[in-house]
């Protein structure tokens, strides 16, 4: 059963046929004894607003305490929450009980190490559910205590907040909390008392005491954004933002309801703080518009090419050093966050990017979204490998190729257009990845490069 829910880069799956308190505690004692053979100190656990949260989050530090662990329970929080509880207390790492955007049946463990540097497959997850099976009776108790680290957490997101320039240039934001824990941080990091001058919140969504959802928990799917796009004309809003279930990953749309690419975004706020951090790395998804390449490198900056992977993004961030780094999924990266990924940073961060910029968000990206880009597009491929050798062999001679994930056929200069294509983590599909300098060449290299890659799907 372990095998069904570890996946690449956590553990999830339907409560409780697939994941239930038993394998949480199991779970608990895993990560409890590999964690311990990386650092001394505590572990950090955290839980979201999902009706099984609360038994899930016991049975895991029950389970973590049969090794002798000692557990700081910091309540129902945010993802990024547990990261900075994590070195806030100096732990050995901590478990975020959260199944992110997946539908209300389902929970899950983001599990992280020292430093909150995230545990994949590849760093340790495969271990754990090897030391989960060996889950035993055990003589062992470690301390458990409850803390509430929201000043704090609070304190930390606001030195992100420009609030000089908010004062002078208020900003109406609409925000939709997916009734999840952005429902919960929201009003504890940026309302309720000592509200922000300046800033005005309008709420959608932000109930999560029910565990269920009025849409799926998802920003990056278009229809989920509805009725943000609709909150944000019917109150002339200057922006809205859009989180996921456990508030780590945020979607923008513009005063006119537009919905801004992430990796858009990216380049804006790249050359944002590059303003004050001049020369630094910014960590981009490979995906990325060039614009991001483009305006990072004509503001001084370092752009450095990521694989997709929030796990590969926050190891690119800490090795190059660099300041900013953001993904089209949503996850966007900060130097002075543990080179970790925040929700409520990357709003602190737009709402004062465009305070300082005295302009519309529209006006501050549209010069940035100066070429066609395809979307994701996915395909069937009976043999991904073969569609993938295929690619290689038939663009060798007219542009660059390089293989950092999946692969890149980078033709941009010749030509004016470029492609990446993946294997999905979690599907039996390829990836499609399209940009060209001209809408009439990006259709015309849609139609070339498609049928190579298989059957075309709409998900």
């Amino acid at each position: 059963m372990l095998d069904a829910i570890f996946k690449a880069y956590d553990v999830r799956g339907v409560y409780p046929e697939q994941l239930n308190d038993d394998i949480a505690e199991s779970v608990g004692y895993g990560a409890a004894t590999y964690l311990a053979t990386l650092a001394d100190g505590p572990i950090v656990v955290g839980r979201d607003m999902r009706r099984s949260s609360p038994s899930v989050a016991d049975r895991l530090i029950r389970g973590m305490g049969m090794v002798g662990a000692n557990v700081i329970d910091v309540g129902r929080v945010d993802t990024p929450f547990v990261s900075f509880a994590i070195n806030h207390f100096g732990a050995a790492g901590g478990v975020m009980v959260t199944a992110s955007h997946n539908p209300p049946q389902y929970n899950g463990f983001k599990i992280s190490g020292p430093l909150a540097k995230p545990i994949g497959k590849a760093t340790g997850l495969d271990d754990i559910k090897r030391l989960a099976t060996t889950h035993g009776a055990s003589s062992k108790s470690g301390d458990v205590s409850k803390r509430d680290l929201w000043a704090d957490y609070r304190g930390h997101v606001h030195q992100f907040l420009d609030h000089d320039a908010i004062k002078k240039r208020p900003v109406k934001v609409v925000i939709d909390a997916s009734n999840g824990m952005a429902g919960t941080m929201v009003p504890r990091v940026f309302g309720g008392a000592g509200a922000i001058d300046g800033l005005e919140i309008i709420e959608v969504h932000f109930d999560n005491e029910s565990g269920e959802f009025a849409h799926e928990p998802n920003p990056l799917v278009a229809s989920n954004l509805r009725d943000l796009q609709a909150a944000v004309q019917k109150h002339g809003a200057d922006l809205g933002v859009c989180f996921d279930g456990d508030a780590d990953r945020c979607v923008v749309v513009d005063e006119n309801a537009e919905i801004v690419g992430c990796d858009l975004l990216t380049a804006w706020l790249a050359v944002d703080f590059l303003k004050t951090s001049p020369g630094s790395a910014i960590v981009y998804d490979l995906r990325s518009s060039k614009a991001v390449e483009e305006d990072v490198r004509n503001a001084g900056g370092e752009p450095v090419r990521g694989r997709v992977g929030h796990v590969f993004m926050k190891q690119a961030l800490r090795e190059k050093k660099g300041v900013f780094g953001g993904e089209l999924s949503g996850h966007f990266y900060f130097r002075d966050n543990f080179f970790a990924d925040s929700g409520a940073i990357a709003m602190a961060t737009v709402v004062s990017a465009l305070a300082r910029s005295g302009a519309s968000m529209c006006d501050c990206i549209k010069p940035i979204a100066r070429y066609t880009q395809s979307g994701e597009i996915n395909f069937e491929a009976p043999d991904k490998d073969a569609a993938m050798a295929e690619v290689k062999q038939r663009y060798s001679t007219r542009g660059a190729i390089d293989e950092l994930d999946g692969v890149t056929v980078d033709c941009f200069d010749a030509e004016g257009w470029w492609a990446n294509i993946r294997k999905s983590n979690t599907e039996p599909l390829l990836r499609l990845n399209l940009e060209a300098r001209t809408p009439e060449l990006c259709e015309a290299m849609l139609a070339e490069v498609a049928p190579l890659l298989g059957t075309q799907v709409d998900h």
